[in-house]
């Protein structure tokens, strides 16, 4: 069963600007690009991937754990490709093919034509970045999506 991840009112964000949620979860996470990785860190100097979620979220009134795990196990499950949107946590695997989540990052874009999507996330080499789902890497390594802000 999945856990609304909620602390405060998320109302009183959208009086700020009228983009739909997910748009100003994204441009507020872009604000942190080139800002480096580091284990354990909690922000905004430094960040690991699941506490550069968590912060981010946290802007917008969203209490979630710092570990991509829960993250994970809590939030509301994305079941489709389709059903994806701006905003969703991306989740990988420790390995290829691996169900085991190590890693975590929010969706910026998706492509229909290609299947696709990039997501900006805490890279251990690069600091904050944005990447593409078809990366190799990423791509050998994606476990699923979840959706801590309401449907839009």
């Amino acid at each position: 069963m999945s856990a609304v991840l909620l602390l405060g009112s998320v109302s009183a964000w959208a009086g700020e600007d009228d983009r739909p949620l997910s748009e100003q979860v994204v441009e507020y996470a872009k604000t942190f690009i080139g800002t480096p990785y580091k284990l354990g860190a909690a922000g905004p100097s430094q960040f690991d991937c699941s506490s550069y979620t968590t912060y981010v979220f946290k802007h917008f009134g969203y209490d979630i754990p710092a570990y991509s795990k829960t993250q994970f196990r809590l939030a509301r499950h994305v079941d489709r490709y389709a059903d994806l949107q701006k905003g969703d946590l991306v989740f990988f695997g420790t390995r290829a093919g691996a169900r085991t989540i190590g890693h975590v990052g929010i969706l910026v874009e998706k492509d229909e034509e290609t299947g696709s999507f990039t997501f900006i996330h805490a890279s251990v080499t690069q600091g904050v970045v944005i990447q593409s789902s078809n990366h190799p890497y990423f791509q050998l390594r994606y476990v699923g999506a979840r959706r801590v802000i309401p449907d839009e």
